[in-house]
């Protein structure tokens, strides 16, 4: 700690009442020659002393993400980093925040984020920032890079092009990405649902290896999704023995959380045992009806994971809906070979009977979202198509069945809810996005009761205006956080204060291997929340999800004030966070 903190901190002792008069007078004598040497100092012509902070937080309420209870006390910020932390600070400081007592935590960390090219279109991140988010975890399964080709809006081919496009248009929070393995091998083998070769696989090495040099934190995998549904554990093992030589991870979204679970679970935990990588579950959940009340088998079964040595972590969002493709509802078979071949087969008579045949099948060998809603009416269209014409002002005219459940929809447009779904997607080429009511509030709440799991949004930053608003989303983007720390901290009293601030700091910290970040103490990063405990709660609904949180009104990355009592400072001073030689660094090394 430097010097001149160290002399500004107040020990908190007080002279005995025999000694009092004495001090006075001593204390009179040394006020007067310090005015006097300010005088000589200021006739001189030489300028007061500097403030020792940039910003000095008052009768802050700190739960510093440890888990311990929370404390009374002040903390001083200088060059981004914290200085100084105690129970009451002398410091000077070009700024005093005054916290009434509001709770005082570290930045947010969203272990699980689709901001990739959102923050590329508003570096602003305006539904993260106001959840307390300073930190995003983005590049599930299909990440940003590496790419064959530069494309308009995007021109980068790989994480080093992606990071200097973050950092040239500035983002307001810090970013870390893994790399995803569905990119990779679509851009080895394709689109094909056939095993990898020995070439293949070194192929997709090559590229896994440049992107852990670039600094990427890992590989993750979405193994619903073609065409990394399509790859077997030896391939997956290969690539993600790359990652633990780096001091990576695997992060995945299972292959399986229905009624197959047990097999999604012993896949991923296969490959941290083969791979020698830690692996993280991207919203651990069970789906379904049928299958209500196995997160305690979920429990079990990475607990004695965890118990024989294998590192296993994971992360959940405080919603009983997902949400994805209206393609997750399709079998694989029908996507094998790319969007392209799934429209040719949907426009084929017998094909599409042997479709619809394979998606009612309540024993599917195949994560079918269909049955894990049960019925059409679960599923509600969150955003369909893509813009039309060279102007991108055009809209689909299926856009009005946005925010409407897929039965409602269907009766609407007179059709067979099959045929409908059918219709859309090949009139929207696939691109049509839902929101599954799929899970259950209890299994929900025993999850978030595990240590081992940390919040992620699974949600983008986006906008109550602008280019980012568009759709009706699933309101975890605008919702998350806030909503743990209402709904089941302060209402429902699932888990405690401390322990969800730790569960949203320094667990995902640790996970990912973040040692300046997570924590507030002296000597870390400055990424700060400041919020009332008694308001703060998630605004965003299923039916209107564009609506900001409320209660959180401060928040600071990098020692810079982002959102200041409710307004966007338009500040940002995030960074592009990178793993390097078993350290994570960011962009100004």
């Amino acid at each position: 700690m430097r010097e001149a903190v160290q002399l500004g901190v107040r020990t908190g002792s007080h002279e005995r009442a025999s000694r009092q008069g004495a001090s006075c007078g001593l204390l009179v004598a040394v006020l007067l020659v310090a005015v006097l040497l300010s005088a000589a100092g200021c006739a001189g012509g030489q300028s007061p002393p500097a403030p020792s902070a940039d910003i000095i937080i008052r009768g802050a309420t700190i739960v510093d993400g440890s888990g311990t209870s929370a404390r009374r006390g002040d903390v001083a910020i200088k060059d981004g980093t914290i200085v100084a932390v105690d129970e009451q600070l002398s410091i000077e400081a070009e700024r005093v925040i005054d916290a009434k007592g509001r709770v005082l935590a570290p930045g947010f960390i969203d272990l699980h984020s689709h901001s990739d090219i959102p923050l590329v279109t508003d570096g602003n991140a305006q539904s993260k920032i106001r959840q307390g988010v300073t930190t995003e975890v983005i590049g599930e399964s299909g990440s940003v890079a590496p790419r064959k080709d530069a494309a308009p809006g995007s021109p980068w081919t790989d994480f080093d092009g992606y990071f200097a496009a973050l950092e040239k248009n500035g983002i307001s929070v810090n970013v870390l990405s893994y790399v995803g393995l569905g990119t990779v091998r679509e851009l080895v083998v394709g689109e094909e649902d056939r095993p990898a070769t020995a070439e293949d696989v070194q192929g997709m090495r090559a590229l896994v290896q440049r992107a852990l040099d670039q600094g990427v934190f890992g590989v993750s995998t979405g193994l619903i999704y073609p065409p990394n549904a399509y790859a077997s554990l030896d391939e997956l093992v290969a690539l993600s023995q790359l990652a633990g030589a780096a001091n990576g991870l695997h992060a995945s979204h299972l292959r399986y959380d229905g009624a197959k679970l047990r097999e999604g679970l012993e896949e991923i935990i296969a490959i941290g045992e083969r791979g020698a990588v830690p692996v993280h579950i991207f919203h651990v959940k069970v789906t379904g009806a049928r299958n209500f009340g196995r997160m305690k088998e979920v429990i079990e079964i990475v607990e004695a994971a965890r118990a024989r040595g294998v590192t296993v972590s994971a992360d959940q969002y405080p919603y009983v809906a997902s949400s994805t493709s209206l393609t997750a509802t399709i079998p694989q078979w029908a996507e094998n070979g790319g969007s392209d071949r799934l429209i040719e087969r949907l426009k084929d008579p017998k094909l599409r009977a042997r479709i619809r045949k394979d998606m009612e099948d309540p024993n599917p060998t195949w994560e079918n979202r269909y049955q894990s809603a049960g019925t059409w009416d679960n599923i509600q269209l969150a955003s369909i198509g893509r813009t039309r014409g060279g102007n991108g002002t055009s809209q689909s005219p299926n856009r009005k069945y946005e925010g409407m459940r897929i039965g409602q929809a269907a009766k609407l447009a007179g059709k067979d809810p099959f045929a409908f779904v059918f219709d859309l997607l090949i009139e929207e080429k696939g691109s049509v996005g839902c929101v599954y009511f799929i899970m259950s509030e209890d299994d929900l709440k025993l999850a978030l009761r595990q240590p081992w799991v940390g919040i992620g949004s699974d949600g983008s930053a986006l906008a109550t205006e602008g280019p980012l608003k568009t759709g009706v989303p699933h309101p975890r983007n605008f919702g998350t956080f806030p909503r743990v720390l209402g709904r089941y901290v302060r209402e429902q009293q699932v888990i405690s204060l401390e322990e969800a601030i730790r569960k949203m700091t320094s667990l995902p910290a640790s996970i990912l291997g973040l040692p300046d970040r997570g924590t507030i103490a002296a000597g870390k990063q400055a990424d700060l929340v400041l919020f009332d405990p008694g308001t703060v709660t998630d605004r965003a609904t299923f039916e209107d999800p564009f609506q900001y949180p409320v209660g959180i009104d401060t928040v600071i990355v990098n020692g810079e004030v982002v959102l200041d009592d409710g307004r966007h400072t338009n500040a940002r001073p995030g960074r592009v966070l990178k793993r390097r030689d078993n350290r994570s660094t960011d962009s100004r090394d």
